[in-house]
């Protein structure tokens, strides 16, 4: 019976069907994009897709980037075990979307960059360059080897799909589409697995409503288990989801991700004019809206289900991570190839994160490590290069989901990494783009800083994760449970996938309830503020940017902000005026309008 707990169902023949095609569908499209550009192998084909992508699949794929299989399963148990606190970062999106596009996209545009860490090089230097470059390598191939993992290692335990199968299978399918269609494969692609992790999404509460008698239903029970409080104003640091944790620090978090992470910018520079980047933008909160509201129900529709047997504290599974598995394989097992679609949708988040990550990975290494020192390679050389670094970032993507699963709790110490080098970074970027002042011994001063403070706070967090005060952990219960199982109490810990749980350690140093108990959604608030910080006192020690003639190109410009776009000067005004139409909407792109001399020959490319 439904909601009573004991072992649930396992795929059926159709399931494997459904899940199967799915995967094949994703490698067919990256086969039909390079049989369809089979002629078009120039590397800014295949790194930014010609830079002639429109707004709404870069929308689609920048949504489903992040949207990984992590979230699609992690996201509804934060909503049944805290509440529906997780829907506020709905207001972290629109603040990031219009940071990202009115600061960043301008910016980038103007510079016509490629690799978002050409940016440090031409603000400071090389070696600037090249260590925001090895950090973003650093992060991206473990967080992307453990998006292949954490999936994997929950569904095989509901599922009883292969782990090691699914493993290679998933890094395999991404490996070829990234190599042969490059980003326009991977932005393709991304749309179909956005539309087919909404349908999960859609199916479980669908089928959830019909079995608990309505949509109201679920909401009412989620008001009385006191799911439905999500408005926590207390100005608390430490607690762990507040307005302002989330709001404050949720904003800046999701900046750092969006505004000068490669997978993200390569993105958002692939669009054919800088409209379309920012619209690109604006669409993607729309769609991050409709995928936190749709996660954030299903984990309710759960609730509602299981709000007298809970599966986690009746021993039916072993960690949060699979409490939507086996909600999807105890209500949908009945309809064959439904529970394929469910599988097939986390796996969709998956396969769209790493496929991005792979070709984000190519750009920076080409980009960075290879065209800066050696730039003598014929077109066919180039293309190769692109293709044989997809496969060896595919195949350590891999290797780096192989190294998860002997990590244990380490895997928790490598989510949060993620997080806490972006905060930096982010600075080291706003330290440049707004302060005149700052020079390269300054940025590199603060970004040691910020990221050395940034790693103390969050180490001492994995440690010794906050008590349950602070993490606002919500009652459940086991009453109408066929059978009960005593398990051990364990506290979410703070600076991951709220899904992923630690032990509470015996001892607690002193710096346990403070320092180390600050809510991880300000780490990124916190190392962007450090650097910043202490870049601009070092830049001022060490002299400032005095005798250095800097391009005004590199900063953020009034005429860039919405709020000054009505006071441009008037020679300003008249220039822009006699400029052809489309460059009001941003085809003075240096590196688009270059291409558009070589391949179209067009009159207004010649002339410009």
């Amino acid at each position: 019976m439904v909601g009573t707990g004991g072992p649930v169902s396992t795929f059926s023949v159709w399931d494997y069907v459904v899940f199967a095609v799915t995967i094949l569908g994703a490698a067919s499209i990256g086969l039909f994009q390079a049989i369809r550009g089979r002629k078009e192998t120039s590397s800014a084909e295949f790194l930014l897709g010609g830079r002639q992508m429109t707004a709404v699949p870069v929308a689609m794929s920048l949504t489903a980037s992040f949207m990984s299989g992590i979230t699609v399963i992690g996201t509804p148990a934060e909503a049944y075990r805290f509440g529906t606190a997780f829907w506020l970062f709905g207001f972290s999106y629109a603040i990031m979307s219009i940071i990202t596009a009115e600061l960043f996209v301008p910016l980038f545009y103007r510079l016509a960059i490629t690799s978002a860490y050409e940016y440090l090089e031409l603000r400071f230097n090389r070696i600037m360059r090249l260590i925001g470059t090895s950090m973003y390598i650093v992060q991206t191939a473990l967080y992307t080897g453990l998006v292949i993992y954490a999936p994997a290692l929950a569904l095989n335990q509901i599922t009883g799909l292969d782990l090691w199968g699914v493993l290679v299978a998933t890094g395999a399918v991404c490996i070829i589409y990234c190599t042969l269609g490059g980003l326009k494969a991977v932005i393709w692609t991304d749309v179909l697995q956005m539309v087919i992790m909404l349908a999960g999404f859609v199916a479980v509460i669908a089928r959830g409503a019909v079995i608990q008698g309505g949509l109201s239903t679920i909401w009412e029970d989620a008001g009385q288990g006191g799911r439905l409080e999500a408005f926590d104003f207390d100005p608390d640091p430490l607690k762990r989801h507040t307005f302002w944790t989330i709001v404050i620090g949720g904003s800046i978090m999701w900046v750092s991700i969006y505004s000068i992470n490669q997978s993200q910018v390569q993105r958002y520079i692939s669009c054919k004019t800088l409209g379309h980047a920012k619209m690109s933008l604006y669409v993607n909160m729309v769609g991050l809206w409709v995928t936190v509201s749709l996660a954030v129900f299903s984990g309710l529709t759960m609730y509602s289900i299981y709000k007298n047997c809970d599966p986690l504290s009746n021993g039916d599974i072993s960690t949060s991570d699979q409490l939507l598995p086996y909600l999807v394989m105890d209500i949908l097992a009945a309809y064959p190839g439904i529970p394929g679609l469910f599988v097939a949708a986390a796996y969709s988040g998956t396969l769209s994160t790493v496929s991005s990550s792979i070709n984000a990975l190519v750009a920076v290494t080409v980009e960075d490590y290879i065209f800066p020192f050696y730039k003598d390679f014929t077109q066919k050389q180039v293309t190769w290069m692109n293709m044989g670094l997809s496969v060896f970032f595919g195949g350590l993507c891999i290797g780096m989901a192989g190294v998860a699963s002997a990590m244990g709790s380490v895997l928790q110490a490598a989510l949060s990494l993620f997080g806490m080098i972006s905060g930096p970074l982010l600075g080291l970027y706003l330290l440049g783009m707004l302060f005149r002042t700052a020079n390269s011994k300054g940025g590199l001063g603060g970004l040691i800083i910020g990221l050395a403070l940034t790693l103390w706070v969050g180490i001492g967090a994995q440690l010794y994760p906050p008590t349950t005060d602070k993490t606002n952990l919500l009652h459940t219960s086991t009453a109408g449970c066929n059978k009960t199982m005593d398990r051990n109490s364990t506290t979410a810990a703070p600076w991951t996938s709220p899904t992923i749980l630690t032990p509470k350690p015996a001892f607690r140093p002193p710096l346990a309830d403070t320092w180390y108990s600050l809510s991880y959604v300000y780490f990124s608030l916190f190392g962007m503020l450090t650097t910043i910080i202490a870049g601009l006192l070092l830049s001022i020690i060490t002299g400032g940017c005095k005798q250095k003639k800097l391009n005004s190109d590199l900063f953020v410009r009034k005429s860039d902000l919405i709020c000054f776009r009505g006071c441009r000067n008037s020679k300003e005004s008249d220039e822009m005026e006699k400029a052809p139409a489309d460059l009001h909407m941003g085809v003075d792109n240096k590196a688009f309008t270059a291409m558009d001399v070589m391949s179209k020959g067009s009159e207004h490319a010649t002339k410009l």
